[in-house]
């Protein structure tokens, strides 16, 4: 795993910084979700939880697919 120093302002923590970053990783899929929720330091039902409340879908379904599965459940 590679390491990366960066300077912060005092109004972010290392905490913040690590979990947006997270998101944004996961978001563009560059993460799993497993992968993110370790860089973020949480579980990853806590991770998917705070990715939603940055607007950020932890699932990828379009509307057709989960009407598909919606409709075979």
């Amino acid at each position: 795993m590679s390491q990366l120093t960066i300077s912060l302002p005092g109004t972010i923590t290392e905490d913040e910084a690590k979990l947006l970053l997270a998101v944004k990783l996961f978001e563009v899929g560059r993460l799993s979700a497993g992968q993110a929720s370790e860089l973020a330091g949480c579980s990853k039902r806590t991770f998917m939880e705070l990715s939603g409340k940055y607007g950020v879908p932890t699932f990828d379904y379009s509307t057709d697919e989960l009407t598909d599965d919606l409709r075979h459940a």
